[in-house]
């Protein structure tokens, strides 16, 4: 029997032997070029494509170069579906980035890629290694993106949080080898140096003096060349595109001090500097290792969080039977396979595999990834379920509403990457700063060896030096990024979703706070407490009347009609009217709810006059220009809205802004100490408040809404806040959600809002003030190159350090 090709599926050839493990299978290739392809795919952790693909893939062409095919893979369309969020004609991507040592390789990164045609937009993030990529897919492809990473002298690879788990451990491997190895070395060297400082090797010829300088070289060579190399390599990727990054003046330190320690010992002139040499590059790598760590901790959430996604699903297969019955069958699959309206079956214990709505069953399911709630939540029938929520006790049957990649645990970590990435006005001048002042150590480098080299020609080697290391400007360029990632991974823990970039530089500034009334100060969830009846109708009918109309609406008040609704009676000719009400037709008749004041508005004078008794109905029912029927409701005051508002009192102004009748708002503000209440408004009657607010007292404005027909508003607003997660957080305008649906969690957000200004502040502080305080000593020659390293490398980790604070509540 012919072998077929697993890759390609064409006959393999007598004679070869070419085998790639697939899914713990060794599956036969029938050349070079399609076993590297395939063992590309392997590598990459992509071996669902051969699940998935429809057809075989075409014949594997010889890497050259290797990396190039690589990339050309994740074009295509069964493997992007894995980690591409689409949008229309616009792909999202984030990209694992290899080799990123400090805040400037990120800014190399975004200046370069800047460059390509059908670039959307590139943010990407030095603290977790990470970068938020957008592009036009008509125009540019992923592997051309790559492509120009990987010339820059980095490596580009989507972002898998299992495959970024590795990659951290093997990074972790790497730096404990290269540590190791210059450790052991360096503590050879300082063995031999300290016994010819102080004399041990005194009465030896100065040939044997010589053989241990050589010895010391020889030591010391691997530390320079294996130890060091991470630091040339960042060097030389600034120096090729004309920058200057931190690695620069530390390269330049390390390569002097060896090479002219190796030229001593060559020539036998002069003094040799070698245990100085390993012991400063030992020091350096310590420090770059701990600032390794400590991103590596800053970046673990999203990571965790995307683990959260399970790998199967059980899809319910329907099976039609000769005699007409409908049975279901079960099926393991992918859950990465699931597509809009596929059934799948959740079992107790199992995690919810994709975002959908539950057709039958009821559960608990624990939501604390989203919300940070750990209590779990009742659902049942019609009631929506999120990928990566717990299922509890219950089965329950779910049909599919998102796939995988548009899943809201999806968009929450695509959105947190993006509001970490923002570089806030303070981070963008600190890049600028952090250039400059790497050309101007240069400088003053040249300057301070020219001036010692006249004045004190033996020490001036060691005194440039220590000025070229010890005012290396890292700890600068981290103050701010480290201090977001922290803050925003601290309010993800609270389920508090930051959306846009420039909210944690905002906050602080936050003096008004805007306010809806229903589904923000209140619960939002409504009972009908009342019902007055005009004419022959019965309350029965007037509610399943009411119930077909506002089937079609969205807002919180049509919900508790739900229990109401008859499907015998249907509404036509359907007319929403935005936060106001619904008009329709119903058997001939023409009927309109909606709120009181509205919904009167829409009759003749006569019959508003006749009705005047109505007026304070939450909701009223009008069938052909006469009112058969009005609704009093009652909604529950949110238990932390009374301690909320009375905290915001203290720092500003509160607002309530509310389209409900100025007779509930005012009823409302008996309860609550809110310092303006406005109702009856319209959207657009809201932004106008807003913006009076912002113009004319010169408020920087937070709205809190719950996100229902609030976008106007909430594009009026310095920061905008949305209730709860039920929304689409992709349409929806809002720069903050409070997955928790508490509102307390504003206060959480000032805090650490307030917390985060203070600590970036104390970063820059340190950072300005270490680098103002060292240089001219450095210059003067009152730092030795040891203290330089130290000085240097703790500045850094103090910075991340204290950064890492607010991770703690």
């Amino acid at each position: 029997m012919t072998l077929k090709c697993f890759h390609c599926n064409e006959a393999v050839p007598s004679g070869i032997s070419l085998l790639v493990t697939i899914n713990n299978t060794e599956q036969p290739m029938c050349c070079i070029g399609c076993q590297a392809v395939a063992q590309t795919i392997v590598d990459n952790g992509l071996t669902q494509y051969y699940s998935v693909r429809t057809e075989p893939a075409n014949k594997g062409q010889s890497l050259i170069p290797e990396q190039l095919q690589k990339n050309k893979l994740l074009d295509e369309a069964a493997l992007q579906n894995e980690f591409i969020y689409q949008d229309n004609d616009t792909k999202e991507a984030i990209l694992t980035i290899d080799g990123i040592s400090c805040a400037a390789c990120a800014w190399l990164i975004e200046m370069q890629l800047d460059k390509l045609s059908g670039l959307v937009s590139i943010s990407v993030n030095a603290t977790t290694q990470r970068a938020t990529v957008k592009w036009r897919h008509a125009e540019l492809n992923l592997s051309d993106i790559l492509t120009a990473i990987e010339n820059i002298g980095y490596h580009a690879l989507p972002f898998k949080a299992n495959e970024a788990e590795l990659r951290n451990k093997k990074q972790s491997k790497a730096f404990i080898k290269r540590l190791g190895i210059s450790g052991i070395l360096m503590m050879q060297v300082m063995m031999i140096a300290t016994g010819l400082y102080f004399g041990a090797f005194s009465d030896m010829s100065e040939d044997h003096k010589h053989y241990f300088r050589w010895v010391c070289f020889i030591l010391t060579t691997p530390i320079i060349i294996y130890g060091a190399f991470p630091f040339y390599t960042g060097a030389f990727n600034a120096i090729k595109m004309k920058r200057l990054s931190m690695d620069v003046p530390v390269s330049i330190a390390i390569i002097l001090a060896f090479t002219a320690s190796a030229w001593a010992t060559i020539t036998r002139q002069g003094e040799v500097y070698f245990e100085s040499v390993s012991m400063f590059t030992f020091l350096l790598l310590i420090g770059k290792f701990l600032e390794f760590r400590a991103r590596s901790r800053a970046a673990q959430v999203s990571a965790n969080l995307l683990k959260l996604m399970p790998m199967t699903a059980t899809k319910l297969t329907t099976i039609t039977s000769p005699a007409g019955h409908n049975t279901y069958e079960e099926e393991l699959i992918a859950a990465k396979q699931l597509v809009v309206d596929d059934h799948v079956l959740i079992k107790p214990g199992e995690v919810v595999p994709a975002d959908g709505v539950i057709v039958s069953g009821s559960s608990q399911l624990n939501e604390a990834m989203l919300s940070g709630e750990q209590l779990p939540i009742s659902k049942s029938v019609t009631d929506n379920v999120f990928a990566g929520t717990i299922n509890g006790d219950g089965n329950i049957t779910v049909q599919v509403k998102q796939p995988t990649s548009h899943s809201f645990l999806s968009q929450l970590i695509r959105l947190s990457e993006q509001s970490q990435a923002h570089k806030p006005k303070l981070a963008q001048l600190s890049d600028k700063i952090a250039q400059f002042f790497v050309a101007l150590i240069l400088i003053t480098s040249i300057c301070t060896a020219l001036y010692w080299h006249q004045h004190l020609p033996e020490e001036a080697f060691w005194i440039t030096l220590s000025v070229l290391v010890a005012t290396c400007p890292c700890a600068l360029s981290l103050a701010t990024p480290t201090g977001l990632t922290c803050a925003t991974t601290r309010l993800n823990k609270d389920g508090i979703m930051i959306k846009g970039g420039h909210v944690m530089e905002a906050v602080p500034q936050l003096n008004c706070f805007a306010f809806d009334k229903t589904g923000t100060l209140t619960t939002g969830e409504f009972q009908i407490n009342r019902v007055e009846v005009n004419g022959e109708y019965t309350k029965e009918n007037v509610l399943a009347i009411a119930a077909a109309l506002e089937a079609h609406s969205e807002h919180p008040i049509a919900k508790p009609f739900t229990a109401h609704r008859d499907f015998s009676i249907q509404a036509q000719n359907i007319t929403v009217h935005s936060g106001k009400g619904v008009s329709g037709d119903i058997d001939a008749d023409h009927y309109t709810i909606g709120k009181s004041g509205w919904a009167i508005s829409q009759l003749d004078e006569n019959a508003q006059q006749a009705i005047s008794n109505h007026q304070d109905a939450n909701c009223t029912l009008i069938k052909n220009n006469q009112v058969i029927a009005s609704f009093y409701l009652v909604d529950q005051i949110r238990d932390d809205a009374n301690a909320v508002i009375e905290a915001l009192n203290k720092t500003g102004r509160t607002m309530l802004l509310s389209g409900d009748s100025q007779q509930a708002c005012d009823k409302l503000a008996t309860v609550l100490p809110l310092s303006s209440v406005e109702g009856s408004l319209s959207a657009q009657d809201k932004m106008h408040k807003i913006q009076q607010a912002q113009q004319n007292e010169k408020f920087n404005v937070a709205m809190t809404g719950d996100g229902v027909n609030d976008s106007p508003v909430f594009g009026a607003a310095h920061v905008s806040i949305a209730m709860g997660c039920g929304a689409d957080i992709t349409k929806s305008g809002a720069d903050v959600i409070l997955l928790n649906n508490k509102l307390s969690s504003i206060n959480t957000l000032i805090k650490v809002g307030h917390k985060t200004r203070r600590i970036i502040i104390q970063n820059y502080l340190w950072a300005f003030g270490y680098n103002a305080i060292v240089l001219p000593l450095a210059v003067a020659g009152y730092i030795t190159p040891y203290m330089a390293v130290i000085g240097m490398s703790t500045s850094s980790i103090l910075v991340i350090t204290n950064s890492l604070r607010l991770l703690k509540k």
